[in-house]
């Protein structure tokens, strides 16, 4: 029968074809495989004040306010 030939000769390359994309797929592999660089993003957040720049804010807020007061109530 010609089908039963040509179902075989069909099989035949299907098997060539998968063969062939298995090999190409290995060679693309490492390309897929390989992870992108992660880029560590630098936070943002509050630095830490000292004991000194502590005192001096303090100083500071308390002029602030204390103008502030007195614009308020004249």
């Amino acid at each position: 029968m010609d089908l039963t030939k040509a179902l075989e000769q069909l099989y035949a390359e299907k098997e060539k074809l998968e063969q062939s994309i298995a090999l190409l797929e290995e060679l693309l592999e490492p390309e897929i495989q390989a992870p992108a660089p992660i880029q560590i993003k630098k936070r943002r957040g509050r630095r830490n004040m000292g004991l000194d720049e502590r005192r001096q804010v303090s100083t500071r807020m308390r002029a602030y306010w204390a103008a502030r007061r007195s614009q308020r109530n004249p």
